[in-house]
């Protein structure tokens, strides 16, 4: 399958799909297995907050663990976010990482220069966008600031967040944005929240979030080209369904697999009981929340 066709099948056909996060290399079995067996395509990605705060390891290890439990037809590997600036406000290598992915064999990635000012992100995504057409890939761009509660931010009450479009992403930027950086994909922050990263937060349940349908819908317009939703997890369901008609093509979830995987864990019970909880709860989101069980017939049918 080739990620770029898959996504904009996605976009044409008001499907999604879905982006399962790795922040633990046992996850990588079990997310595919679900994948394959509820007739689903989607990502399984992992960003470098996973391997330098969780234990995913490095982009080859994921690589690596996916080349062995890959379903063709079923599961595509993608490399999210890798920042130009980090979480801990560092400069990151970020060419650098990307052109290892393109080594290990991504099938796209995404680079997040949102902590940028606009013109810094826009050359930032331009030189990223640059490196991943050269070898064939799509490339992810952020525009907007995802809200989380991993910093300061978990002071300020979501509602007043949503209610002020706090971090939303403007539309006449996100048109300049698309046009000078030539990316595929965009990336933007419209109400959904990151899943927690600080000690003493990572067990804690999310805030449920909600959408500005209206927005996706206006940005879709604009644009013309497939939009991704991140912090999937925790959002009320009948927004989900409501933005994936508006245009979001891609969607990432990271907390509603992780957090069962962590659970058994610190309960003392062995991976592979880990890995079953996770597999349970894939297979629960891609019924139930997302949707989207037989999609790889209908994507394959376009």
């Amino acid at each position: 399958m080739n990620s770029k066709q898959m996504v904009k099948r996605a976009f044409d056909l008001g499907l999604v799909i879905p982006a399962f996060n790795i922040p633990h290399l046992p996850m990588v079995e079990p997310v595919a297995q679900a994948v394959a067996d509820e007739n689903a395509v989607a990502m399984i990605q992992v960003a470098r907050l996973e391997w330098e705060k969780f234990q995913s390891q490095s982009l080859e290890k994921v690589a690596e663990e996916y080349a062995k439990f890959n379903k063709p037809g079923h599961t595509l590997l993608h490399l999210d976010h890798v920042p130009v600036i980090d979480e801990d406000h560092q400069q990151v290598d970020y060419l650098a990482l990307l052109e290892r992915a393109i080594k290990a064999g991504y099938q796209s990635l995404m680079v997040d220069a949102s902590r940028l000012e606009l013109e810094g992100n826009i050359q930032a995504t331009a030189k990223a966008a640059a490196l991943a057409h050269a070898a064939g890939l799509p490339i992810e761009a952020e525009l907007g600031a995802v809200m989380g509660h991993e910093t300061s931010q978990q002071d300020i009450p979501y509602q007043e967040i949503f209610e002020k479009k706090m971090g939303f992403t403007d539309i006449a930027e996100a048109q300049r944005f698309v046009k000078e950086t030539g990316c595929d994909w965009l990336s933007v922050a419209v109400g959904s929240v990151h899943g927690a990263i600080a000690q003493g937060m990572k067990d804690k349940k999310k805030p449920t979030a909600k959408l500005d349908v209206a927005h996706i819908q206006a940005l879709k317009e604009a644009l013309m080209i497939p939009l991704v939703l991140h912090g999937g997890s925790g959002i009320d369901q009948a927004y989900i369904t409501q933005a994936i008609k508006a245009g979001i093509a891609k969607i990432n979830v990271g907390t509603e697999i992780r957090q069962p995987y962590e659970r058994v864990v610190a309960q003392g019970g062995s991976v592979r009981q880990a890995q079953d909880a996770v597999y349970r709860r894939t297979v629960e989101l891609i019924r139930d929340f997302l949707q989207v069980k037989d999609s790889a017939d209908r994507l394959a049918a376009h």
